[in-house]
């Protein structure tokens, strides 16, 4: 290990211009490029203390044994210099985008007398003009078998088409007419090489042009009588119809873009490219990517712009790039791509309308992207048999921890605080055993409390469940999937069904202790999970935090957190399960603020369900009239009994807004005034009370 003092420029040896600069190892290998605006300051920030920077850039200047930069005249030349050194050196600790596969492109061979068109793969070609990228050839064979009935280019390769030329006799697509044969002279070297300029005009977005022609030579035919011509051309329009179908309209016909979205957590990134020609989805691509140094979401951009455009020029580049985040900062990228388009390009980030519906759609995809690559990479055997090794190295454990639960505390500035339960069985999720807790020892926020309250919770009960058989009924929690009172969650279903059965078929509750519990926090809240299975009793589970901002492993009474190699598997299933937690605890507690938001005066009422509540609303048409209805009138709809209208009647009188009196001889509710003379309610609609996906279909 190096250290960087050691090979520190002296103090005004780095120029303040702009230029890149390349950090090389002991044996002259360039570890990282890097490209600043200005030398002396982005230099200056890496021969800081130590104990400031961050773990990846610490970890890079301290493998690094010497630094070397190359002055430029411009930030667009030092943008351009870093991609070219990137490309040339390949550094360990540069961002790299990675994929397992090579996308195919629709070509037009438009460099040779006779043009064809074909699928292609791989470096592009000056002359060749590239329709996509697409996700599978198959698209691009039926895509072209459609178009080859109205444009009938060559297709054949040069093989096949000398042997044509020579026994004087075309293919088969020459004689069913899905090629013009120009291998026999069927159609001049001109009139083809037009052809393919208007096959790559439709497949570029031009297509209303020959959809009119098109249907104007078939009405044409029509009128004069030939109806077999008609028939074929009227094929011919179903079939450019049915090749646009391929590509929904997305966008306006005249928008040429590509749009960027980027996931990504603390290790790594997926970014997703659509492609938009002539308004409609052309191709789509992505990548996934090792965050290998510390880099913001606008420094991603920036290196999938240089990934996606380097190589490119001309119309390749459209003129508009959709993205999540802006590179900082923006104007060099930006002239930079102008320069490789010809012309203006513009760089932003969509606000509004159809290109931010549309961007909305491409980050799900990102999203699911890495989710995808994540969950390929945690299906390996052998990979989580090492991560589990691995976690267990780090916190010297006994043995693998073979079950792992993780917890995690949830709240919008101390209201709605609930808890989440994950469960990870040899490396995979068992969404099964997933929980959810309500805190409800105290009120307000604190962390650390809420995290014993859980832990002492769910262990108490599985004491209980350890001392007894079957169904243990306590009495501080609450039910959940509809089991019985007694339950140890406080919490509603999200899809997740009960856990592991008894023998009569109920759900048991913590019943399995696990190896390792791990909670979403630092020092604090790993102490106050120790504290809670002490109390208990429990000595022999072990726990571990870990910290999101440094991915620091923390154990109990120990100062220094344990620090796992960014590498590690056991450090990525830990993130894993971390993230899972979060994810669940987030979800629950955005539904119950949303249930608190959107409660109405019928939910005050005991014992009236979603039924009940909306047969009220439809017999009445607004709370408002409900508040004014007699309990006799009240009795008329469908379900409600008397008792049930006199509670009805109660609770709507005490959530009244002018608190309205209750005439308790004859059940009418009195409303002393009644200020609202237009028809409407005074803060009230006629969807309250009703669930979101009623909300808004009644007037």
């Amino acid at each position: 290990m190096a250290d960087p003092s050691s090979y520190r420029p002296r103090p005004g040896e780095i120029p303040d211009s702009p230029g890149v600069y390349r950090f090389r190892d002991e044996h002259r290998r360039v570890i990282y490029v890097g490209k600043a605006k200005s030398l002396r300051q982005r230099l200056a920030n890496y021969f800081q203390d130590l104990a400031n920077l961050h773990p990846r850039t610490r970890s890079m200047v301290t493998t690094a044994a010497s630094v070397e930069w190359t002055v430029v005249s411009t930030e667009v030349e030092a943008l351009q210099l870093e991609y070219s050194w990137i490309k040339e050196y390949d550094p360990r600790f540069n961002v790299k985008y990675r994929d397992d596969k090579s996308y195919p492109y629709l070509a037009v061979t438009m460099n040779e007398e006779f043009p064809r068109v074909q699928v292609m793969r791989g470096h592009k070609r000056k002359g060749v003009r590239y329709f996509g990228p697409y996700a599978h050839a198959w698209a691009i064979r039926d895509t072209v078998d459609l178009l080859l009935r109205v444009f009938p280019v060559r297709t054949c390769s040069a093989g096949v088409f000398k042997n044509a030329e020579r026994t004087g006799r075309p293919c088969l697509l020459g004689y069913i007419g899905k090629c013009s044969a120009p291998c026999v002279g069927r159609i001049s070297p001109e009139d083809h090489y037009e052809l393919a300029e208007e096959f790559c005009d439709f497949m570029a977005g031009r297509t209303g042009t020959y959809l009119r022609r098109l249907e104007k030579q078939m009405a044409e035919a029509s009128d004069e009588m030939e109806y077999e011509r008609a028939a074929r051309l009227r094929d011919d329009v179903g079939a450019l119809k049915k090749a646009m179908e391929k590509n929904a309209v997305v966008l306006a016909d005249a928008t040429d873009a590509d749009l960027i979205a980027v996931a990504e957590d603390e290790l790594e990134a997926a970014v997703q490219i659509f492609h938009v020609r002539g308004g409609r989805v052309r191709g789509q691509r992505g990548w996934v990517t090792d965050k290998v140094e510390e880099i913001t979401t606008g420094a991603l951009v920036e290196h999938a712009l240089q990934q996606l455009y380097g190589e490119e020029s001309g119309d390749s580049v459209p003129k508009e790039v959709l993205v999540p985040a802006l590179p900082d900062p923006v104007e060099p990228v930006q002239e930079w791509l102008t320069v490789r388009r010809g012309a203006n390009v513009s760089l932003r980030i969509p606000q509004r309308g159809d290109k931010k519906a549309l961007m909305e759609t491409v980050q799900r995809n990102a999203q699911q992207a890495l989710v995808l690559h994540k969950t390929k990479r945690a299906s390996d055997l052998t990979t989580r048999s090492r991560a589990l090794e691995e976690i267990a190295d780090a916190l010297d454990l006994d043995s693998a921890p073979l079950r792992i639960e993780c917890y995690d505390i949830s709240h919008l500035q101390g209201d709605d605080v609930v808890a989440s339960m994950v469960v990870f069985e040899d490396g995979l999720q068992r969404k099964n055993e997933y929980r959810r807790f309500q805190i409800k020892g105290f009120a307000g926020q604190d962390d650390v409390r809420s995290m014993h309250e859980v832990i002492t919770r769910r262990f108490r009960r599985y004491l209980a469940e350890k001392e007894k058989s079957g169904e243990w009924a306590g009495a501080e929690d609450t039910p959940v999937n509809g089991s019985s009172p007694g339950a140890p969650l406080a919490a509603e279903d999200d899809g997740v069904i009960g856990g592991p059965k008894d023998d009569d078929g109920r759900p048991r509750k913590f019943a399995y202790p696990p190896q390792l519990v791990v909670v979403d926090g630092g020092r604090p809240q790993v102490a106050a999970a120790r504290r809670a299975l002490d109390e208990l009793g429990i000595d022999d589970i072990a726990v571990c935090g870990l910290a999101k901002r440094l991915e620091e492993v923390w154990v109990p009474g120990e100062e220094d957190p344990v620090v796992l190699p960014r590498s590690s598997e056991g450090l990525y299933l830990l993130q894993r399960v971390r993230d899972e937690a979060h994810r669940f605890a987030i979800t629950y507690q955005r539904a119950k603020r949303a249930k608190r938001l959107r409660s109405g005066p019928l939910d005050e009422v005991p014992g009236l369900g979603e039924t009940r509540k909306q047969a009220l609303i439809k017999h009445f048409g607004s709370v408002k009239r409900l508040r004014a209805a007699t309990i006799e009138q009240i009795q008329e709809v469908p379900g409600i009994g008397r008792k049930t209208a006199e509670t009805i009647a109660v609770a709507l009188a005490r959530s009244a807004p002018a608190a309205p009196a209750v005439n308790t001889a004859t059940g009418e509710i009195i409303d002393e005034e009644e200020p609202d003379t237009t028809g409407g309610s005074s803060g009230e609609s006629v969807s309250a009370g009703l669930p979101d996906d009623r909300r808004g279909q009644e007037t």
